[in-house]
């Protein structure tokens, strides 16, 4: 039988390798890298997904519950939460009132919308929220289209209802599917972390 040669002196064994490798992981990020990643916000099966490119939000035309036009638009220096919902949605009478018991706890700098994208009824709507606790929530209605043609082009609905979060800058930053409970401290560290960012 014939012996396998042995391997030189550098080079490194496999054992070496995975405990290099555990060993860096082990090492606590520098200050910067740690800071640049928002932290992780659950839902379910669904988590917060980051948007690339970011693009700024455009200003939306819409209808309040009255019938009344409204211009909807990111504020620089506040963040704001753009919620799409339908009525036939069961997971929506979760998710509005979770958002307007954000909104009625008064967060610092944070603007919430929620649009309905099923319908332009208006009856029928306020039917829908009538039984739900949605008194402090802004609700609109897309009645010109303006939310279908952004929802083409950067507000993407891969689920319903789905929250995408616009930062400081008017940006959309990522969204998240389902009913999060933003008054949760995971909810509390993501809007403080985009809160922070410039």
């Amino acid at each position: 039988m014939r012996k396998k040669p042995r391997a030189s002196g550098t080079a490194l064994s496999r054992r070496s390798i995975l405990l290099a490798a555990a060993a860096s992981l082990a090492v606590p990020r520098a200050s910067g890298a740690q800071d640049s990643w928002p932290p992780v916000f659950e839902a379910g099966r669904s988590q917060f997904t980051l948007v690339r490119p970011r693009a700024s939000m455009p200003q939306l035309r819409l209808q309040d519950l009255h019938g009344r036009d409204a211009v909807v638009t990111a504020k620089p220096g506040r963040i704001t939460l753009v919620n799409f919902w339908a009525t036939w949605c069961a997971a929506c009478k979760l998710d509005l009132p979770m958002l307007a018991s954000l909104a009625g706890s008064r967060p610092e700098r944070l603007d919430i919308v929620a649009i309905c994208t099923d319908t332009k009824d208006l009856r029928k709507i306020r039917s829908f929220l009538s039984g739900l606790a949605v008194q402090n929530l802004a609700c609109y209605v897309d009645a010109y289209g303006a939310a279908a043609e952004a929802s083409a082009a950067m507000f993407s609905l891969v689920g319903m209802p789905i929250t995408y979060l616009v930062g400081t800058s008017s940006r959309v930053e990522g969204y998240i599917t389902g009913a999060p409970d933003w008054l949760s401290p995971a909810g509390a560290r993501l809007l403080q972390f985009y809160r922070e960012q410039d």
